[in-house]
């Protein structure tokens, strides 16, 4: 094929295939919303998607058996490009080379998983380990933050994209109405924790000291743990709280952060991933040191006040259709590169063939 055919063949629409291992499920609709959310996105964009769930229960995937439905899936050349999210299942878009495969790395996938006491694990440093093998033999890198594209030592091809904000579904309501729906009692003061306590990096423990710190000076000081909800309920449980209490000991680019700014809610958050970048100078926002007593101070002031915050307006940019076609260019300059490449080779195989 001619290199100028090959670029022309770009411009018609695109199918992906996205390959992950989280995704909601009936017994689980919060998990791996984020992706569902991008999907449907690159859908609206005109880009056709086909999932492939790794490890799904229903389906019995689990990472070898998902390398040979993989191979499956691509046996009828429709499937231009492999979307991988989390470097575990990149390793299996990899282990094919019919077509490019671009790899999202999500968190700890390249900043390693942390124990109960903020530091690395075993297993952390070896994903983290795999992780960055693995982007030296991805055709593109996507990442969500400044912070996670500096732990890498390839540079081209990097993609800084946190992952997009469904405006449509996260937006302000009024608290007493949200309340009302959740019944929720109006006259207490609710600190949001949306995250899974069970999981160390989310550092329940402080979230919990500073509730108890600040309960024993006002009791109705609450501390709302929500993460097995539906998304379609998080905005409600967002505008029913008075803040968001974000004590990680490290993230890549928190959604749950973005989600909020999304609803004007108040946050308080550790200075992890691009907290501090999303939150900007925004009023009622701060970022603390991870300490009972600090939290506590930046806390005290948004209940005193209880007032909403701007954030609505500086996450604008994070729009789902604006990320999509971020993601898009993506796609599109990996499949360009590929192209030449094979035209190139395909140039040098019939110079060749004359001799």
């Amino acid at each position: 094929m001619h290199q100028a055919d090959a670029l022309l063949l770009l411009k018609l629409p695109m199918k992906i295939l996205v390959a992950t291992s989280i995704y909601p499920t009936s017994e689980n609709p919060a998990r791996g919303t984020f992706i569902r959310t991008q999907v449907e996105y690159l859908k609206r964009a005109g880009v056709e998607v086909e999932l492939l769930i790794v490890g799904e229960r229903s389906r019995k995937l689990m990472y070898p058996k998902a390398a040979l439905e993989l191979r499956r899936r691509l046996a009828d050349r429709s499937i231009d490009l492999v979307h991988a999210h989390y470097s575990y299942v990149g390793i299996v878009a990899r282990t094919q080379w019919k077509v490019p495969v671009v790899v999202s790395y999500c968190g700890d996938d390249l900043l390693g998983t942390m124990n109960t006491r903020g530091r690395q694990t075993l297993f952390g440093r070896l994903a983290v380990f795999g992780g960055h093998l693995l982007s030296n033999q991805a055709d593109g890198v996507i990442v969500k933050s400044r912070g996670m594209a500096s732990k890498l030592r390839r540079k081209k091809d990097v993609y800084i994209i946190p992952h997009e904000i469904d405006l449509e579904l996260f937006q302000p309501t009024d608290r007493e109405q949200a309340r009302k729906l959740l019944g929720l009692d109006l006259r207490k003061k609710y600190l949001l924790f949306a995250a899974n306590p069970d999981i160390p990096v989310k550092h329940f423990p402080l979230a919990k000291a500073v509730r108890d710190h600040m309960w024993r000076q006002d009791p109705a000081i609450e501390l709302l743990v929500v993460y097995k909800e539906a998304q379609e309920r998080l905005p409600i449980f967002m505008s029913a709280s008075d803040a968001l209490v974000f004590t990680s000991y490290q993230e890549g680019s928190p959604n749950v952060v973005k989600q909020a700014m999304a609803c004007n809610l108040p946050i308080v958050s550790t200075d992890v991933g691009d907290v501090r970048e999303i939150i900007g100078k925004t009023d009622g926002c701060s970022i603390s040191k991870p300490d009972v007593q600090e939290f506590a101070r930046h806390l005290s002031g948004i209940l005193r006040d209880r007032e909403r915050t701007n954030g609505r307006e500086q996450v604008g940019h994070l729009a789902g259709p604006a990320v999509a076609q971020r993601i898009i260019e993506v796609y599109e300059q990996v499949l360009k590169k590929r192209s030449r490449h094979e035209a190139t080779r395909t140039q040098a195989n019939l110079f060749f063939a004359r001799k």
